[in-house]
């Protein structure tokens, strides 16, 4: 999913001398990220720093596995599949929420129902392909679909899809919920100090309560690199993630860390607002495609750690396709595409996260470059706590975001960035109807190699629109000090804490 924007407040060094009595206790692991949670409702965000946290909050009726490759039963246990494709029918195993209530098929039903439905949810598109849901008893969900859908069971393991307590978020209301979830997950929130952490407690009446390790889990806000590194180095944090590619030689250095490198699904991109001219006009997005030098950001900005971009499904992601018409670097073919577009002087605000080195860097590199070809770009350093509003606003012209998958099929993101839905294909109002039926049209298509040559040409047409400008893929990286164990993430990004183990 998208993503690295929450509300957050901006700590200093200061703050790192209070780190280690928040968390004295035995089994009780800190963590690091740059920006605080958003919510704690799971339809109503599409942000990485929400989906890692509450997937060890609630769980999913089915999961994806460590490595990011298959599905496996999660809160159901096992499920059956109609011949048609259009009934799937759920057999929940025997768990409880964090209240100690039972998780019964009403409350999978009440969840799927909001992620369609609701107004809050982001992903509604994904979900409206569920026609009817059945509960003929408290362990058997029967889901029917109005037509097949080779994503369904996919979407079931988004994090967007956990499973809630119909009588908590009922009883409650929605604002306190999302404020302190009653969940189904390994954790669960003991409090939310907001701009700071939060702080999870073991779950007692989690179904698998007996191979947790951990007696809590402390996600810290710092939204600063060098700080949070300089905290985890100093013993204050127990891990931190984000971990800025030029530190990465450094750390591998102190024998108290380790450094952990997880394969991703991240890809990094200019999301251009096109519904501000001159970025309506194709050819003045075609020549700062062509002006821009993909190879220069990965080799200054990750150190050669990433690897060039050229589609928005990620290489190794299912139907990736090399054959998409991507651009090279051509600054004399961006002069000439701008003379075409006889747009005459251009300046355009580019919006960037103050305190993410990386954003930082890319936007210098940037400005550099676009100057090259005669386009002015004015860097806008922006709390990531105003960025995210800004993008949902149209409150800007360039920003560089970054997406991860959060399922195994292109679908979700697929959605999310081109298919037309609630998010404006990712805040850049792209528009193409074409685009928009074969988005819609390969979702339903059952044949894989259909689907492939559907997906395929969806790359083509998109990188000809130039819809965004695909920068760079690169791995997840984390730092942990030694005596932290199975701690990194699936190619997803979700962290399996429910596994980590601290000895010290």
């Amino acid at each position: 999913m998208m993503k690295n924007l929450t509300r957050a407040a901006i700590l200093g060094l200061a703050m790192t001398t209070g780190l280690v009595s928040i968390a004295e206790a035995q089994g009780v692991l800190t963590i690091g990220r740059r920006e605080d949670s958003s919510t704690f409702d799971p339809i109503a965000t599409a942000q990485n720093i929400d989906f890692w946290v509450f997937s060890n909050v609630f769980d999913v009726l089915v999961r994806v596995d460590n490595a990011g490759q298959k599905l496996l039963p999660g809160l159901a246990e096992s499920w059956d599949v109609s011949d048609d494709a259009l009934t799937y029918t759920f057999h929940l195993r025997d768990a409880k929420f964090s209240d100690g209530t039972p998780v019964t098929s009403e409350d999978v039903a009440y969840s799927l129902t909001r992620i369609r439905d609701s107004e809050l949810s982001l992903w509604s598109d994904s979900y409206k392909i569920i026609k009817d849901m059945q509960t003929p008893d408290a362990a058997t969900l029967v889901v029917t679909l109005d037509g097949p859908s080779a994503p369904f069971l996919s979407t079931l393991a988004m994090p967007g899809a956990s499973i809630i307590s119909k009588a908590a978020m009922e009883s409650m209301g929605e604002e306190a919920f999302a404020e302190k979830p009653v969940g189904s997950g390994a954790f669960t929130v003991d409090e939310w100090r907001r701009g700071d952490r939060v702080i999870l407690k073991k779950n007692p009446n989690y179904w698998d309560a007996a191979n947790v390790s951990l007696d809590g889990v402390e996600w810290i806000s710092m939204p600063d690199d060098n700080t949070r590194m300089l905290a985890v180095q100093a013993g204050e944090l127990d891990a931190a993630i984000y971990v800025p590619f030029s530190r990465v030689a450094e750390l591998k250095q102190d024998a108290n860390l380790t450094v952990v490198v997880d394969p991703s699904t991240r890809e990094d991109h200019l999301l251009m607002n096109q519904e501000h001219a001159p970025l309506d006009n194709v050819k003045v997005r075609e020549a700062i495609d062509y002006a821009i030098d993909k190879a220069a950001i990965v080799d200054t900005v990750t150190f050669g750690i990433g690897e060039v971009a050229n589609s928005y499904i990620p290489k190794g992601a299912l139907y990736h396709s090399d054959d998409n018409g991507a651009r090279g670097f051509d600054p004399e073919k961006a002069k000439a595409l701008l003379a075409e577009a006889a747009a005459g002087e251009i300046s355009l605000d580019y919006v960037v996260n103050a305190g993410n080195e990386v954003d930082e860097q890319i936007a210098i590199l940037l400005q550099q470059q676009l100057g090259n070809v005669g386009i002015t770009l004015n860097l806008q350093k922006m709390d990531p706590s105003q960025t995210w509003d800004m993008l949902i606003n149209g409150e800007y012209d360039l920003s560089v975001m970054y997406w991860t998958n959060d399922i195994l099929d292109p679908d979700q993101k697929t959605t999310f960035v081109l298919g037309h839905d609630v998010n404006m294909n990712y805040m850049t109002r792209y528009q193409n109807d074409e685009v928009k039926q074969l988005v819609a049209d390969a979702r339903l298509e059952m044949d894989p190699a259909k689907r492939e040559a559907m997906y395929a040409q969806i790359q083509k047409l998109a990188k000809a629109d130039v819809h965004w400008i695909d920068l760079y893929y690169s791995p997840y990286i984390s730092v942990t000090r030694k005596g932290v164990e199975n701690f990194g993430q699936n190619p997803l990004g979700r962290f399996f804490l429910e596994e980590t183990k601290k000895t010290y």
